[in-house]
């Protein structure tokens, strides 16, 4: 499987030492299947750093998660949503797992889950809503054991 990493730089050899900050799913070395949402994110890099390059790195993935403890959302959006409260509250949750897989709280989605996790909307509300928005993935490597089975290095281009 083909999957993608939004970047400022060439990663040839992926690790977790350089997530700087919980995201939906916690610290690790996020990808997504889709090319334009790996552009999104190099792009948005590229600007909080000031920097003239975008980067999208391409990998393949293995498939076989056997000996990984693997969680995936699929649609479960009412566990999903939990979950991303938690770990952007930096619970560690996330740690029970060495990859992460479901839906990614892009910025309209994201507007919804802080709307839910301020307690401003319930839970079904942010459902419905999330719903009504087109869906990107991504998959989050949370242990370096994981990025060196499961993911190989194929190639990069500059947006």
């Amino acid at each position: 499987m083909i999957v993608y990493h939004g970047s400022i730089e060439i990663v040839k050899n992926p690790d977790i030492q350089h997530s700087f900050r919980s995201l939906d799913f916690g610290k690790g070395f996020y990808v997504t299947t889709v090319k334009t949402q790996a552009e999104i994110w190099a792009k948005r890099k590229a600007i909080i750093f000031k920097k003239e390059k975008a980067i999208i790195n391409k990998y393949e993935m293995s498939k076989n998660f056997s000996g990984f403890i693997h969680k995936s959302f699929n649609e479960d959006l009412s566990e999903w949503i939990d979950f991303v409260c938690s770990c952007r509250d930096n619970s560690d949750d996330y740690k029970k797992y060495d990859v992460i897989s479901g839906k990614v709280a892009n910025d309209k989605v994201f507007r919804v889950v802080d709307m839910y996790h301020q307690g401003i909307w319930e839970k079904e509300r942010a459902i419905k809503e999330i719903k009504a928005y087109p869906t990107y993935d991504q998959i989050v490597f949370i242990t370096q054991k994981a990025i060196d089975k499961l993911l190989k290095f194929d190639s990069y281009e500059e947006v």
